[in-house]
């Protein structure tokens, strides 16, 4: 069963209604959900039968029903019952199949998409020719993904650095980042982005870092990933003289 709450002014909860809610609120009657998520306006969920389904703010096509009409239930988006993961953003969205391939739609000023346009999709749309994807994150204005071969990929708004190509340059298609072939898993904010590889190492990029939301111990801005280094817990364990119980 799928349950929300919080600020409903364009059907984000899915409740049929534009009420705010402060307590879980069911949506709808099936029971059949495995997976959801939520982004800015808008909330994506796949269930039991790989369906796609969407509701919330559609100004920019981001719920991909072809329209661009707020939707205060899920609605059914295309006629696919293979996908496996949902990602949305500020006022985009991805989704992955079983086939590994991804679709995105909705706002695409700075080429969030990945489509090699900055044209706005109101209904998924296929992201270059590749079918070995494994994950794919949205961040406010850009995307992150990692491919079978342990790569990382970004595109998008780039003028914090956050897709870590060394540059500021705006990406609409999918761009290698760096030469590492070892990234398990990444996760994108609103102009930074993270990712970890096998080794349990964490990255940081982007961001400008003014609020040190690299967490690399400086406010400096950084358009590559750079590693977070991690506390020296021997030296905080002998400081304060802890001791196990």
């Amino acid at each position: 069963e799928l349950y929300a709450w919080g600020y409903n002014r364009y059907g984000q909860l899915g409740d049929g209604t534009t009420i705010n809610r402060n307590s879980p609120v069911r949506i709808g009657s099936s029971a059949n959900w495995v997976s959801v998520a939520a982004g800015d306006y808008h909330s994506l969920a796949i269930n039991t039968a790989g369906e796609l389904y969407a509701w919330g703010n559609n100004h920019r096509g981001q719920v991909g029903d072809g329209t661009t009409i707020n939707r205060n239930s899920p609605t059914k988006i295309g006629t696919s019952t293979n996908w496996v993961s949902v990602a949305p953003g500020d006022a985009h969205s991805l989704a992955m199949n079983e086939d590994g391939e991804i679709y995105a739609w909705g706002y695409n000023r700075y080429g969030q998409l990945g489509d090699g346009t900055g044209a706005d999709r109101n209904t998924p749309t296929k992201i270059g020719d590749s079918t070995n994807w494994v994950s794919v994150v949205a961040g406010d204005i850009h995307s992150l993904a990692i491919n079978t071969a342990g790569e990382l990929y970004a595109w998008g708004n780039n003028h914090g650095g956050q897709l870590g190509d060394g540059t500021n340059t705006h990406r609409n298609i999918p761009t290698k980042i760096g030469s590492s072939t070892n990234w398990k898993m990444a996760s994108a904010g609103r102009d930074h982005s993270l990712a970890i590889n096998t080794a349990g190492e964490l990255y940081t990029w982007g961001g400008y870092n003014l609020y040190g939301q690299l967490g690399d111990g400086t406010s400096l801005y950084e358009n590559t990933p750079v590693a977070v280094k991690t506390p020296n817990l021997k030296r905080v364990v002998k400081k304060y003289k802890i001791t196990n119980h």
